[in-house]
């Protein structure tokens, strides 16, 4: 048995560990502030309706369970992606009030939100990211929707 194949076999689940690390790492900066101090975010246009609708759901339902469902105003910069409709509706879903470009009362506590849906190895990769607090999660898209493909990851922050 030649050593250096041996090694080369044992270290694949550490490169793609690593792949995975850096992916997230490279993830992490897709995101910035913009003029209007809103977040920018992104989804794939090639996302369908009921993948969409699935995945939003799902996160949602993750994000009301660290921040009180339906306790604030959530500010969200939509594009024009199937996931940016079906994540304000779920918002609204879960009682969240939802303003895109309003400007709101100075006492109204708003949440500044954005997402990132990615393709990633089969899988798409999404995340909702606030100030306090950041999820995300791996998920297998079919013709009529989505699953979960990984558990949930969880951050806060401050």
């Amino acid at each position: 048995m030649n050593i250096e194949l041996f090694h080369c076999r044992a270290l694949r689940p550490i490169r793609s560990l690593a792949a995975a690390c850096s992916l997230a790492i490279l993830l992490s900066g897709c995101q910035s502030i913009g003029t209007d101090s809103i977040v920018a975010s992104s989804a794939p246009p090639e996302l369908s309706g009921p993948a969409a609708s699935a995945i939003a759901g799902d996160m949602v339902s993750r994000l009301a369970e660290q921040i009180g469902p339906g306790k604030a105003t959530v500010a969200l910069k939509v594009d024009t992606s199937a996931f940016g409709q079906a994540l304000e509706a779920a918002l609204k879903g879960w009682g969240y009030a939802v303003v895109t470009d309003q400007k709101t009362d100075s006492d109204t506590k708003v949440i500044q939100l954005a997402y990132v849906i990615v393709p990633f190895d089969g899988q798409v990769l999404a995340r909702l990211s606030t100030n306090s607090v950041e999820i995300g999660r791996a998920y297998t898209v079919t013709a009529t929707g989505a699953t979960p493909a990984s558990a949930l990851s969880l951050m806060r922050r401050g």
